[in-house]
């Protein structure tokens, strides 16, 4: 799994950038920074790829909602 990227490392992407997203400019803005066929995991699952990663945090309450798309803030990131 060395190659595989965590949650959080998206989630601090998406804290860089500052402004919401939809899922889809989320998507590119992860195969931009992590390449195209990255995986993805987290503390509870492995194996994903960014729709699979982006579904798993959203069900997990890790985003914001807004009309103009998605966010995440650090105190929704777990520090373990």
């Amino acid at each position: 799994m060395s190659d595989s990227i965590h949650g959080h490392k998206v989630m601090e992407l998406m804290l860089e950038h500052e402004e919401p997203l939809s899922r889809e400019a989320l998507k590119a803005l992860m195969q931009g920074t992590f390449g195209a066929g990255a995986r993805y995991h987290t503390c509870s699952a492995e194996e994903m790829d960014a729709e699979a990663l982006i579904d798993f945090l959203e069900k997990k309450g890790k985003f914001i909602h807004s009309e103009t798309g998605i966010a995440t803030a650090a105190d929704r990131i777990c520090n373990h």
